[in-house]
């Protein structure tokens, strides 16, 4: 199996400028291949080609290569590795094939500054990809120094990696083969998860976990993130009025406040995926026989406005993508229950069900039985005894 650790870069002024003129090179490729491909479709439509509508990756790295890299106000191009650039334009390509298979919005361009772009660098040589404590050798770049010392390991295969850059900061992703730890201190218990909005998670166990959005650390993040978000909207009415006659100062303020937003938004995503990773880790401390979740219908609760937010913030679908992960790597099975599985209407002591059980009742009361539990607890219970399932 692969496994990935990121860990933040200190790059030296040099290489910090070929990286920026790499992720450059990277974005103008994949912004020219949408832009390709929406003018053979408007040339379609207005009926002057007939039957090439699409490009494919292969092809467009095909024509940049022998058309546009030969001319010379092109050659620019060649500062970034050919294996960086496929893979722009490949990544371009995957975007139009979700839209086509209707799992996402039509891509849109690339901003400078603004969007996500990766700079990928395979493992073709022995030489490429040399980690060490405090430091790494990348291609093109050479040894580059670690923020954090001994955190990506020295004895494992390297199969590739990417940098990134988020928030004026440089990052490194490394992929290694790993093996799967063979979980040997297994227990007869299993455990089920009732994710949810009033709490992060419920688990069968009794053990409740807060949602983190409600504590005050996030509310002040938020607070502080609103306050910079005003701030460079009047920076923006300020440069539109022209009020002021140095604009090169107004833009560099504007850039400066742009960072100051950036890293806000960095530091509330990196509290609340610590606080998703801690709960994975203490559930497979544990060594249960077996998880089981829901397989909640995420696309559908972000129709709903009033809850698209909150539904947003406690990031269910990264806690079940890292999830998956871990309980392949410890030999744990991962049972997913289908989300029409009636878990809060059923009673977990003595299985009957509650034809109608309103949302606002946070108590389960037990029609049959008389057992009153709380109505999360409960759900957790019974997709810990669920015997439909499909084990991801």
């Amino acid at each position: 199996m692969k496994k990935a650790y990121k860990t933040e870069l200190k790059l030296t002024d040099k290489q910090a400028e070929k990286v920026i003129q790499n992720l450059g090179v990277c974005r103008w490729l994949y912004n020219e291949y949408l832009g390709t491909n929406q003018k053979l479709y408007k040339d379609f439509k207005d009926g002057k080609i007939v039957d090439k509508t699409f490009i494919t990756a292969i092809e467009f790295d095909k024509y940049i290569n022998n058309e546009v890299k030969t001319k010379e106000e092109f050659k620019w191009i060649n500062d970034c590795g050919s294996k960086a650039r496929k893979k722009a334009i490949c990544n371009a390509e995957k975007a139009f094939m979700n839209f086509f298979n209707k799992k996402a919005k039509f891509p849109n361009f690339k901003k400078k500054n603004k969007c996500k772009i990766s700079l990928y660098f395979p493992k073709n040589n022995k030489t490429d990809w040399e980690v060490e404590r405090h430091r790494i050798k990348i291609p093109t770049l050479g040894w580059v120094r670690l923020k954090e010392f001994g955190y990506i390991p020295t004895n494992l295969k390297v199969i590739s990696g990417i940098i990134t850059k988020k928030a004026d900061k440089y990052y490194v992703s490394v992929i290694f083969e790993a093996t799967t730890i063979k979980n040997n201190k297994v227990s007869s218990e299993s455990i089920g998860i009732d994710l949810g909005l009033k709490d992060f998670a419920v688990i069968s166990n009794g053990e409740v976990k807060k949602n983190i959005n409600k504590t005050k650390k996030i509310k002040d993040l938020e607070k502080k993130l609103k306050r910079e978000q005003k701030s460079l909207s009047r920076k923006y009415e300020s440069e539109k009025q022209k009020k002021l006659k140095k604009g090169e100062a107004t833009r560099q303020n504007i850039y400066k406040q742009v960072i100051r937003i950036q890293k806000l938004h960095k530091r509330l995503t990196d509290v609340r995926t610590d606080y998703i990773n801690k709960i994975i880790s203490e559930v497979i401390d544990q060594k249960p026989k077996s998880i089981t979740i829901e397989d909640l219908n995420i696309k559908g609760m972000m129709k709903n406005r009033h809850l698209a937010k909150s539904v947003s913030n406690q990031k269910f679908y990264e806690f079940r993508v890292k999830l998956e992960n871990k309980c392949k790597e410890n030999d744990i099975e991962l049972r997913i229950v289908d989300r029409w599985y009636a878990s809060s209407k059923i009673c977990s002591r003595c299985g009957n069900t509650k034809k109608e059980l309103k949302l606002s009742e946070r108590k389960y009361t037990c029609e049959k039985c008389g057992i009153k539990i709380d109505r999360d607890l409960n759900a957790s219970i019974n997709l810990k005894e669920a015997n439909t399932y499909n084990i991801a």
